[in-house]
């Protein structure tokens, strides 16, 4: 049977307690992984390790926060911000994410603000329904 949005994000939230210790009302969908949940980036390998087998998927490591190839390619980061051909790729590398306001201040510093809860729902039922 496949999983309702509510389930995916019920899972999802179990997720994050267990690999950020913390409490349930702190995760919601709006609130972003290293800004509001503190998550670091050793915490992302976890992250995805338990959405793996939380989900039974496979999650290739750049695949959900493809963040750190964009910001060592020089191509794609120009005085701070993602160039064209940076945001191009983001979009490619992202789809699970609403990108509209980091396009229109494409700072690399606010890249950290696109890892959301919401992101992960998204991911993980772009995920499943291809399964």
């Amino acid at each position: 049977m496949a999983m309702t949005r509510e389930d995916i994000f019920t899972e999802v939230q179990e997720v994050l307690i267990d690999a950020l210790g913390l409490d349930d009302d702190e995760v919601t969908s709006e609130a972003t992984l290293m800004g509001d949940l503190g998550a670091e980036s050793i915490d992302f390998l976890d992250i995805v390790f338990r959405l793996e087998k939380a989900f039974d998927i496979k999650i290739p490591r750049e695949e959900l926060f493809p963040a750190e190839a964009l910001m060592s390619n020089p191509e794609y980061v120009s005085n701070g911000k993602l160039t064209e051909t940076g945001l191009a790729e983001l979009k490619d590398k992202m789809p699970h994410t609403d990108l509209k306001e980091f396009i229109a201040d494409p700072d690399v510093n606010k890249i950290a603000d696109l890892f959301t809860v919401d992101s992960i729902i998204n991911f993980v039922e772009i995920k499943l329904n291809a399964a």
